[in-house]
């Protein structure tokens, strides 16, 4: 199936003009402060995200109380509130989260296998405008290593909202092992209940033009937003896969408030043929995927297209 990406100069002009990236005329100051198996990421002192590398209940690292440029969630809350969020799912949609239903026969997805942080290889460090780290982590299911992944995370201070980076390389000197073909596979984000399609005040738009999961779901795009209207602003999560993975992303989009980037679904979508990618021992595999965080006035959203430009202009699209 063909993308096409859409004109963005003129809305990248504005876009850029009606955000700072600056405070008293210096970059903000990504920080991190580790506390246990938990990392706390803020920007200037503000509260952005927590990222978990270590959870009894969800066995899997995540980032959770993800909050946009204005203070505003944007995650779902986790644990969900009684009698406020809805209960589904808790243990599997925690926040954002890179996790697969198939790895080498395994289902980490539902926490049925686990994903063990071994080592920080590049502790957290801040600084203007950026900060980073990188994770070593080890895929287990029962006595068995399925494979390892090396996981660098950049937090970006970008004109029109955070952009949080995924940079990933499967590998295994022991054997041969696949990524299966499943819905429950890739980049994920729950969305807070006041961003819901259903029962909230959310839209789900992706790079084609579709709304919302009747129109969106199983489709391929370079992109797919999920975002809306909270007090006066327009708040919400950009999923935006690298155009060097593997394979162009469906979309695993629910009004619910659960959206995912899957590359591997192909016959769990489309009815063809079944996917399975196999990763040949000592032979790596990468995987790269940006995420924006925005928070804009509702009369000023963030364009996707922009933030997908801008994310390649900063990575790189190679």
């Amino acid at each position: 199936m063909a993308v096409t990406i859409r004109p963005i100069g003129l809305a990248l002009l504005v876009i850029c003009s009606t955000v700072s990236v600056t405070v008293a005329g210096r970059p903000a100051t990504v920080a991190f402060r580790t506390d246990g198996p938990r990392v706390a990421i803020t920007i200037d002192g503000r509260r952005f995200a927590v990222y978990v590398f270590s959870d009894p209940a969800i066995r899997r690292p995540y980032f959770t109380a993800v909050k946009a440029p204005t203070g505003q969630q944007v995650t779902r809350h986790h644990p969900p509130r009684p009698g406020v969020d809805s209960t589904d799912h808790a243990t599997m949609h925690p926040g954002i989260q890179l996790a697969f239903g198939d790895l080498g026969g395994a289902d980490f997805w539902r926490n049925k296998a686990r994903v063990i942080h071994e080592e920080f290889v590049e502790k957290p460090r801040g600084g203007p405008a950026t900060g980073s780290f990188t994770v070593r982590q080890r895929y287990v299911a029962g006595k068995r290593t399925v494979c390892r992944e090396v996981c660098r995370h950049t937090v970006l201070v970008r004109p029109h909202g955070i952009l949080l980076t995924y940079d990933s390389q499967f590998w295994s000197d022991e054997s041969d092992f696949a990524f299966g073909d499943q819905e429950e596979m890739g980049l994920s984000v729950r969305v807070d209940r006041e961003l819901r399609v259903r029962g909230g005040r959310g839209v789900i738009t992706n790079s084609e033009g579709r709304r919302n999961e009747k129109a969106v779901w199983g489709r391929q795009a370079l992109w797919c937003a999920y975002g809306g209207i909270r007090g006066k602003n327009h708040v919400g999560a950009i999923l935006m896969p690298h155009p060097g993975n593997f394979r162009v992303c469906w979309f695993h989009a629910r009004d619910y408030g659960f959206l995912a980037a899957n590359p591997f679904g192909r016959k769990a979508f489309t009815r063809g043929e079944a996917s399975r990618v196999v990763v040949k021992r000592g032979r790596k595999f990468r995987l790269r995927y940006g995420v924006l965080i925005h928070g804009t006035p509702a009369d000023k959203p963030v364009e996707p297209g922009v933030a997908y430009a801008d994310y390649l202009d900063v990575i790189g699209n190679k």
